[in-house]
């Protein structure tokens, strides 16, 4: 928690820098005093002071964009701000002697060097989100630059020789005229600054609404993901210190990584708004990973980040307690003990009616070892694909793989062949060491026989099992065992009441039926919180993680 003294500079800093942005709109759009004018004139002629005006208009929409970047302690707001402010004070200067608006630019600009050590946190990492709202800024902005150029600049236009008196509505109309649809009803200016400022309508709106756009591309464009050296450590930490299957997907492209100060541990995390959402616990040594979650949080406040920790195990949950986390149920996890692993008996009668119909109909199960031919990779495409459009859903991130070849070709694979050689269903499987295994992609075609899917699954089992393995993950089954424990909160009866509810749309229970044909111990996990406040922020972190930012696709029924 930041100084209270320190958060009374940020939210002033944060004002006066919205309202310097106003006040260079509206200092842009009015004339320079006559006095003040005449003055400058032999200096500066009117192009160089109209000029000003024009970037006085840029600068001031630049501003307001940076104001709250700079509530949230952002280092690049706070480099752009001061540059922006040097400017602008020259710009105020230039255009007519504007002594007052340089003042407060002045004032703000000593005020941010003053406060220059406050500002630590990176930039967060470039959104189509951010990029929609600088655009629809851009977009408000331009209409504000004109609506409010016309109403100040009253009497200085006429259409067919007769002076036009602009109201608010007026004004409003004229802008959307000449901007919106490259008409200008006939307006002609009848002074120069008048003659400015309606060219620069077309001015500012290009360059306002171009850096929107660059804003809106920046995530195609600068793709802000860990560097060959992080990944690299982080590859060691885990075949060093990996335990789960979740230390393999914190492999994937999309997490970037925190290590703790010894160099031991590594955070796996993705980050999306104010959330920093870790996949599992750290992976290093259990006697650092306290030093490991403390250095994450302080690193996350820096940012102006929430850390949160999502599917840890339930090893932990006092240490996260003791520093000041929140901790909620979110499910439970599907563990199959292969050393006691068996399809006889007559629990598993369903089972080996499953294998037997398939093989007596000639279906053939393989497995395939890395790296996976050219052939089979094609075949499971085509798989995932039909699948992706039988569910209506779009692949998912953070917690999962997706259908990446460079990921997939290096993972164990079994598929399920039709008697013509035809692949009908697959999975994947991942480990992070020689103890636990589990699945991790799992497609079929929209038309497979009864039992595919329970014969690719007890197939699988009996592979792991023959290769050594002790344990075999079948991944998190969501909501489950929420609200059973005689300790649950008000938070997990109301996730209680979102599964129930959410059943006609997400399929939870029958996923977990499925999951418990093959006799898993059933171990929960947990979603670990900064406070209540930040949750929300974390929850639309999260989902942010898990859709890769397609939350349309995520919200589909089915996905």
């Amino acid at each position: 928690m930041l100084p209270q003294k320190t958060r009374i500079g940020l939210w002033t800093a944060s004002f006066l820098t919205g309202l310097v942005g106003v006040i260079n709109l509206l200092s842009a759009v009015t004339p320079s005093l006559p006095d003040r004018r005449n003055w400058l004139e032999p200096f500066f002629p009117f192009p160089v002071r109209a000029g000003g005006h024009f970037f006085a208009a840029v600068i001031g929409f630049m501003l307001l964009t940076l104001a709250t970047n700079l509530l949230r302690r952002k280092r690049i707001a706070w480099l752009l701000t001061v540059g922006l402010l040097i400017v602008s004070i020259v710009i105020h200067l230039v255009k007519g002697l504007d002594v007052e608006e340089s003042l407060l630019s002045g004032v703000l600009l000593f005020q941010l060097l003053v406060m220059r050590k406050t500002f630590t946190a990176k930039s967060d990492r470039p959104s189509i989100a951010q990029g929609i709202r600088v655009l629809l800024g851009a977009l408000l902005f331009t209409l504000a630059y004109g609506t409010a150029g016309f109403y100040i600049l009253d009497g200085r236009f006429e259409v067919n020789e007769r002076a036009i008196n602009f109201d608010w509505d007026d004004a409003i109309f004229q802008t959307f005229a000449m901007f919106f649809t490259a008409d200008n009803a006939g307006l002609v200016p009848k002074t120069r600054f008048a003659n400015f400022f309606a060219d620069s309508i077309y001015a500012v709106g290009s360059v306002t609404i171009g850096y929107a756009l660059f804003m809106l591309l920046r995530p195609v464009l600068l793709r802000n993901s860990a560097s060959f050296s992080e990944r690299n450590q982080a590859k060691q930490i885990v075949a060093e210190s990996g335990q789960t299957t979740l230390a393999r997907l914190a492999l994937l492209e999309d997490k970037s990584y925190y290590f703790s100060p010894s160099g031991k541990s590594t955070i796996a995390y993705v980050q999306k708004g104010r959330g920093a959402i870790a996949l599992g616990d750290p992976i290093g040594p259990a006697e650092d990973r306290k030093e490991a979650i403390l250095g994450f949080q302080e690193f996350c406040d820096r940012n102006d980040w929430y850390p949160a920790f999502y599917q840890t195990l339930p090893d932990d949950l006092e240490m996260y307690s003791t520093l000041g986390f929140r901790v909620v149920q979110i499910g439970e996890a599907a563990i199959v003990n292969l050393k006691d692993f068996t399809l006889k008996g007559k629990a598993n009668q369903n089972l080996r009616t499953a294998i037997n119909r398939l093989t007596k109909a000639g279906h053939q199960v393989e497995f395939y070892e890395p790296p996976l031919s050219s052939e089979v990779m094609r075949q499971m495409k085509a798989v995932s694909d039909e699948w992706l459009q039988m569910v209506q859903g779009a692949e998912k991130q953070f917690s999962v793989g997706w259908f990446d070849e460079a990921y997939l070709r290096e993972t164990r694979a079994v598929a399920i062949h039709t008697p013509d050689g035809k692949i009908t269903a697959f999975a994947n499987m991942i480990s992070a060491g020689d103890r636990v295994v589990g699945v991790d992609l799992m497609r079929r075609r929209t038309e497979v026989e009864n039992g595919t899917m329970e014969c690719l699954f007890a197939s699988m089992l009996q592979h792991c099992q023959e290769l050594g393995y002790a344990e075999f993950d079948l991944g998190l089954s969501a909501l489950a065992g929420v609200g059973e424990a005689e300790k649950s909160g008000r938070l997990e009866k109301v996730l209680i009441y979102l599964s129930e509810h959410l059943s006609k749309f997400y399929n939870f229970k029958g996923l977990h039926s499925f999951k418990d044909k093959f006799g898993p111990q059933w171990e929960p996990r947990y979603l670990v919180y900064p406070s209540l406040g930040s949750l929300p922020d974390v929850v639309v972190a999260l989902i942010r993680a898990d859709s890769g930012d397609r939350l349309l696709d995520y919200l589909r029924p089915g996905s």
